[in-house]
């Protein structure tokens, strides 16, 4: 495998010969392969494995097996993130002190949604995650691994980023994994090493600083920034990082320290008030990412205004469809249920008035969980109710099938 030149040359540059020698070396070897359980639906991994130190449900692969063969992938059981992916869930817990559950998350650039349905996990039912995608292709295969993952806390949206800021102040979390020059994928793909080059690098820190400045608008006073990058050249991350300390002065502050075990590998540093973390391949098992945190600064405040709508996107069914469908779950009471189009949507009585909202201004393309149509007073379920972790199993006949059944089934 051949690096880039210049590549390498810059690494030089900003590493030093030593490790920028370590990191091509490490780079020239086979990825690792990790997967993060759903902890709805299984609770330790089918493959012989070592546990993701910073990950409490993150687990390395001795070898990568052929996830297509196994029907607990296609159920969501686990996801398929490598493991420095997962070091965004340890941030955010971290940050907020351990006290995610309930919170408000917007992923701003969340396809194909590992970090998104991780933040769906750490939030809990309670909570709700806004995972963001501009590219429609992209944000289909995001809203299907949210359908897939079943908690039934997500909106998908595709939208530009300047519409997410139309939602100013609402978030208690926002991530940034922004689209990157992708150096840190370089072991992984091809295209990736092919498609490297010193223009792309500074037209990715350009269109970086462009979501991150809309993204920070939708972050409430007290709220937690995460910003991260799969590459490893300081344009695209520590420069950036310092340009939004320049932009924003005492809009932001420092979250209280993180601390990262030696053992870990990972590197850590402080650009103005951000924490810094940087995963190199040759220090850590997992590929090549550079995340930061900060806080906006200020005092959170109770009252969080949705923009006014623009459109009626989806209405309440009639209390007789409800009742119809609230057989099919688990805490029905605690439900509510409504029309998008021709599909009936389950979600939490908190989540609807939040749904509302965000479906009148924005191209949502996913919410809460697909319950089906009804039909003669019955409800024709959508295939996504049987990935929902709250489905009702008294509901509706379930019948075990062999491995080779199941394969056939999803062929």
């Amino acid at each position: 495998m051949q690096l880039p030149e210049a590549f390498v040359e810059r690494m030089r540059q900003e590493l030093g010969e030593e490790q920028a020698a370590h990191l091509c070396e490490a780079l020239a070897t086979e990825p690792s392969t990790a997967i993060r359980l759903n902890a709805g639906k299984l609770s330790c991994p089918p493959w012989a494995s070592d546990r993701v130190p910073w990950s409490e449900h993150g687990y390395t692969l001795a070898q990568r097996p052929s996830f297509t063969l196994d029907p607990m992938f296609h159920a969501g059981a686990y996801y398929v993130q490598e493991a420095s992916s997962q070091f965004a869930g340890y941030i955010f817990s971290q940050a907020v002190d351990g006290e995610c559950e309930g919170l408000r998350v917007l992923d701003v650039c969340a396809a194909p949604g590992g970090k998104s349905t991780h933040y769906a996990s750490l939030v809990g039912e309670k909570g709700l995650v806004v995972a963001n995608e501009i590219n429609r292709s992209r944000a289909a295969v995001l809203a299907d691994n949210a359908r897939k993952w079943g908690l039934g806390n997500m909106v998908v949206t595709c939208n530009d980023s300047a519409h997410l800021a139309d939602f100013e102040q609402w978030f208690d979390m926002v991530a940034v994994d922004a689209p990157c020059s992708g150096e840190g994928m370089f072991r992984k793909l091809d295209e990736a090493r092919e498609q490297w080059s010193e223009a792309n690098v500074r037209m990715c820190a350009e269109r970086q600083w462009e979501i991150v400045q809309n993204a920070f608008l939708s972050l409430r006073a007290g709220g937690v920034l995460i910003y991260s990058t799969c590459t490893f050249n300081r344009d695209e991350d520590e420069n950036l990082v310092q340009r939004m300390c320049q932009e924003w002065g005492d809009q932001i502050e420092a979250v209280n320290d993180i601390v990262i075990p030696e053992e870990w590998g990972v590197v850590t540093d402080r650009v103005g008030v951000f924490q810094a973390f940087r995963f190199f391949p040759h220090r850590v098992k997992g590929e090549g990412m550079f995340m930061a945190v900060a806080r906006r600064s200020g005092i959170p405040s109770s009252r969080r205004r949705a923009p006014k709508a623009r459109r009626e996107v989806i209405t309440s069914v009639d209390k007789r469809s409800a009742q119809e469908l609230s057989r099919w779950v688990k805490c029905s009471e605690q439900m509510r249920y409504f029309m998008a189009g021709e599909t009936i949507y389950a979600c939490w009585e908190e989540h609807f008035d939040e749904i509302k909202a965000l479906s009148s201004r924005l191209a949502v393309i996913y919410s809460g969980v697909a319950m089906g149509q009804i039909f003669k007073n019955k409800l024709k379920p959508d295939g996504a109710l049987a990935f929902y972790v709250g489905l009702n199993r008294d509901a509706v006949a379930a019948s075990e099938l062999s491995l080779e059944e199941a394969l056939q089934f999803l062929r």
